[in-house]
């Protein structure tokens, strides 16, 4: 199988070798890196919330606003995103991305000295400016795997990056609490905005297209390009190539299994900004932790998750491997760990907090397995529109963003309590059961039909 984008003139000739290299591993390590940092930074705010919130004043419903403003941005920005990383390579807009919302989480720890109402409105357009930035970030991920693997390990890679979601928060966690209860609130934006910046020079160096790259023998480039592998689709001649149009973005909405997929991922993503926005805020308030406690305690259910996204992606590849086929490799992880989730719901009834947090890492976990959406995403995208599709899942995706903090601000202001913020949360787990088994169908990649000609 071939690229669909094809260059112009010859590729550069990678190193020979008899051996394969493993330079797509190191490619998928620095996904990781990346998408830990992007993580830690989203959830910034949660872990300073608490001490922030008493600093400043703001209510539970604020909160939930300023908890929200990232994904609005986010949601906003993805096929603006998705379609800049089409049309300009995924290295450039990657990395400038990485530098600005590092910026603006940096921004976040001088908040603290505005007064008055404006302290409200500087947090939200801040946290709306860091989503904005981070928009451009999954899409850009999905990109780099098409690319880098075949198809028989995109479900251990996805998983892979995906995990650092949990990973995030199993390595900062604990720092970010312990520089608010050693320093301030302001001292986390500090140091995550700083790692960010380094972070972005890192990615600019190192990431290239697999036909560029000069560590790539021809026998890993032949090993990826057989297996489905896009090697050529991040060179500057693919990218110059890509063309954006609303035509091609109302064929992928109107494609019923690419909807299936993209409600799935809402309903998943509606656990991950529980996770990240208002769970250590939980501890806090509903469990009675300090918040160094909560970070420390938050660590427990992202490293099962960690360990639950490693083993959906190798599960749903060897399950590739057995089958060959897609929606059996690619479904059946995702309803196990949908029926693991459902678990939350029990935090409601239970009044021991270590069992609260037994219970959180097996929903974890469950949501770690299930978590194939990108896997799925990197399948299935027009092999010319990677960006823009992955762009339109991550909207759907990240609508949890927005109504998740949102809808549990009212709920916690309204009964003083999180049971119904955990029920609705735990409901979710089966709306996105229903949507890969009633509305998805059969996965597979599909191919966008070309507009007609205008008669001259």
């Amino acid at each position: 199988m071939t690229d669909a984008v094809q260059t112009t003139g010859p590729a550069p000739a990678p190193p020979s070798g008899g051996k394969r290299t493993q330079v797509r591993f190191l490619i998928l390590l620095l996904i990781f890196l990346i998408t830990t940092i992007n993580y830690a930074d989203r959830s910034t705010f949660s872990i300073a919330g608490d001490a922030a919130s008493e600093d400043l004043g703001l209510s539970p419903v604020q909160m939930g606003y300023i908890l929200s403003a990232f994904a609005w941005a986010y949601c906003l920005g993805q096929i603006p995103g998705g379609a800049l990383l089409d049309k300009f390579g995924t290295k450039l807009i990657y990395a400038l991305a990485i530098a600005t919302w590092s910026a603006f989480t940096f921004f976040q720890g001088l908040s603290g000295f505005v007064i008055g109402g404006a302290v409200f409105a500087t947090l939200f357009a801040l946290r709306f400016a860091v989503g904005l930035a981070e928009s451009p970030s999954f899409p850009g991920n999905a990109r780099l795997v098409a690319a880098w693997f075949p198809s028989s390990e995109r479900g251990f890679a996805s998983a892979v990056f995906n995990s650092a979601q949990y990973f995030s928060l199993v390595a900062f966690a604990p720092l970010m609490g312990w520089l608010v209860h050693t320093y301030d609130w302001h001292s986390v934006f500090f140091v995550m905005g700083g790692l960010g910046v380094l972070a972005a020079g890192v990615f600019w160096w190192m990431i290239k297209a697999p036909v560029d790259h000069k560590g790539v023998n021809q026998a890993e480039l032949d090993y990826i390009e057989a297996g489905g592998g896009m090697v050529r689709m991040e060179t500057k001649q693919a990218a110059k190539s890509a063309a954006f149009s609303w035509t091609n973005v109302s064929q992928v909405l109107k494609n019923r299994m690419l909807l299936g997929v993209f409600i799935g991922q809402y309903g998943i993503n509606v656990l991950t900004y529980f996770f990240v926005t208002w769970f250590p805020i939980y501890l806090v308030k509903e469990r009675g932790l300090d918040i160094k406690q909560a970070g420390f305690a938050a660590a427990a259910p992202a490293l099962m998750g960690f360990f639950g996204g490693l083993l959906g992606g190798i599960v749903s590849d060897y399950l590739l491997k057995r089958t060959g086929s897609l929606t059996i490799a690619r479904k059946t992880p995702l309803a196990i760990g949908m029926v693991l989730s459902m678990t939350i719901i029990a935090c409601a009834y239970v009044d021991s907090t270590s069992l609260v947090i037994g219970l959180m890492a097996v929903a974890f976990f469950g949501k770690g397995i299930a978590s194939l959406g990108w896997a799925v995403i990197s399948d299935t995208s027009p092999r010319e529109f990677v960006g823009v599709t992955g762009g339109i899942f991550n909207t759907f995706g990240n609508a949890a963003g927005i109504v998740t903090p949102i809808v549990i601000g009212y709920i916690v202001q309204a009964t003083g309590s999180f049971d119904l913020g955990l029920w609705f949360v735990g409901l979710h787990c089966l709306l996105v059961i229903a949507a890969y088994f009633l509305i998805t169908g059969k996965i597979e990649r599909i191919t966008l039909k070309a507009a007609p000609e205008k008669a001259a």
